[in-house]
């Protein structure tokens, strides 16, 4: 259901000390992004700051996500929470703004226990909207096992996962046990998305397609046609940007790439700060060898 590349939008703030949202920016970042060939978009997630959103904000991203996408392609809103009863209320609230699916991280600081992770999820796939997991150890404290995932994969709502704890192998696992149902495996991890397709996933959530829609959709459609040179090249022309993007915490170093675009982008909200001039300059630097 969900393939291709689906870049994690940003959220753009205002600047000034209310550092509020930035509505008309945030269409017109999306109405980019769709022209240069992206399959989908992704408000709210981990790159659009959905941590430092109130409900009300995070409301309004995803209404307007939805309105400007305008069936053009789908909407894969983040919902998640390590409150399930808060992750109910945003998944249910995108559900009923239009949006296609919701995007879910496992709960964050608590680390549930197995049956605790299930009827997580479980709640939340039994409100209708097809459920894409996030797996993002790093950020979340706890992993999700393979077995775990592809039990969860029973659920006729739960259709795919983002996949960003780095380990191919198991990628390879949760492809494996999923091959016989509507499953699609995305990767978290630009770096990877290559080797990942090469593995079966359907695609990538990605950082870089905020900036270079055009080349990601590029090396996914390469890699589609069967034109594997073709792919590689286009990630190694991007190997450099990947690396870029994280030379800190996301999202910092692509709202500093979008602005340096001409995109609209403001400030990262605290607790989160700018990108140092160090940084900025090594972002420049790399920005400028796409023309």
């Amino acid at each position: 259901m969900f393939e291709g590349v689906y870049p994690a939008i940003i959220t753009p703030f205002t600047r000034g000390p209310d550092c509020g949202l930035d509505p008309v920016g945030l269409r017109s970042n999306i109405e980019y992004l769709i022209s240069h060939g992206v399959d989908g978009i992704v408000p709210c997630g981990s790159t659009g700051e959905s941590a430092t959103l109130t409900f009300e904000e995070h409301e309004q991203v995803i209404s307007a996500a939805v309105d400007a996408a305008h069936g053009r392609v789908p909407v894969l809103a983040g919902t998640g929470s390590n409150n399930t009863a808060e992750a109910v209320r945003f998944t249910r609230t995108a559900r009923d703004l239009g949006a296609d699916g919701a995007l879910v991280i496992s709960p964050y600081y608590n680390k549930p226990n197995r049956s605790g992770l299930v009827k997580h999820f479980t709640r939340l796939a039994d409100l209708d909207l097809p459920i894409v997991l996030y797996n993002v150890p790093g950020r979340t404290g706890q992993n999700l096992q393979p077995d775990l995932v592809v039990e969860l994969a029973d659920h006729p709502n739960i259709v795919g996962i983002k996949e960003a704890s780095g380990n191919l192998e198991q990628v390879s696992k949760i492809i494996e046990g999923t091959r016989d149902r509507d499953f699609v495996v995305l990767s978290g991890d630009d770096a990877l998305t290559l080797p990942m397709l090469a593995l079966g996933a359907g695609g990538v959530i990605s950082v870089a397609a905020n900036v270079e829609p055009a080349r990601m959709a590029s090396l996914y459609g390469a890699f589609m046609k069967g034109d594997l040179a073709g792919a590689q090249e286009i990630h190694y022309e991007l190997a450099p940007l990947f690396r870029a993007l994280f030379i800190d915490t996301n999202p910092i170093p692509v709202k500093k790439a979008a602005e340096l675009r001409g995109m609209a982008a403001g400030p990262v909200r605290l607790p989160l700060d700018d990108l140092d001039p160090v940084k900025t300059a090594t972002l420049v630097e790399v920005l400028g060898t796409y023309d």
